[in-house]
């Protein structure tokens, strides 16, 4: 077999093993995802998406420059199921009734609006407001993933910036102070989440409630998150 031919099969052999590898780490992005995703999302397309970005990420994948295949190939994964989400998932129109009517309070109401204080004013249920939450989220394409994934990067490219090193400093102080100050349930919540890793059923587990509850409870604490850090702005 020719040098060229043998070196082209042998790559595609190693493309496919990576994707057959690493195709549980498509399934754990998602399963992070979903925390922020209104109820009702069709979970199983949103994969399909994700497995074509681990397919783009193998077929780019240059192990020479000593970067890991997950580190590499988590952000395309991510980054297709995201413009899946953005292309394919329009809102009912019951849902961007409520939408409007959560966005509205929100523009008008003194910071840190809470999820009661919107549902009173908007007369929805708690349950009703943190799914527009997590709706508004996406129709924003803000991601608090992206938000918290990209700090180290961007302090890593601005290290010699003083004034960036300040304000770093500042929203970390801002960060620690509104998670304090969520109920105990959000607070464990959020940290399993993101400093443990956990998936949406093993935080379930810990806190012995079903993955909508805590997928709601994710969305209600990054909503105060924001709010309080909005009105300390």
């Amino acid at each position: 077999m020719p040098t060229r031919v043998y070196q082209e099969v042998s790559a595609q052999t190693q493309r496919e093993q990576l994707i057959l590898n690493n195709l549980p780490l498509v399934r754990h992005i998602l399963g992070r995802l979903s925390a922020g995703l209104p109820h009702g999302m069709d979970l199983d397309n949103l994969e399909a998406a994700g497995v074509l970005g681990l397919v783009e990420a193998a077929n780019r994948f240059e192990p020479e420059r000593g970067i890991r295949f997950k580190t590499f190939a988590y952000t395309r994964i991510r980054g297709a199921i995201y413009d899946e989400l953005r292309r394919n998932s329009p809102f009912p129109q019951e849902l961007l009734e409520k939408i409007a009517k959560v966005r509205k309070l929100l523009q008008s109401l003194p910071p840190p609006v809470s999820v009661e204080t919107l549902a009173l004013h908007s007369g929805l249920s708690a349950d009703d407001v943190t799914d527009c939450l997590a709706a508004i989220r996406l129709s924003r394409h803000v991601s608090w993933d992206n938000l918290v994934e990209s700090g180290n990067k961007q302090l890593t490219a601005s290290a010699e910036r003083p004034d960036f090193r300040m304000e770093d400093s500042e929203q970390k102080r801002q960060l620690v102070k509104a998670i304090a100050q969520l109920p105990d349930a959000e607070r464990l919540a959020i940290t399993l989440y993101y400093l443990e890793d956990l998936r949406l059923k093993e935080i379930g587990q810990v806190l012995q409630l079903s993955e909508s509850r805590v997928s709601r409870l994710l969305t209600a604490a990054k909503h105060q998150i924001a709010e309080f850090i909005r009105s300390e702005e």
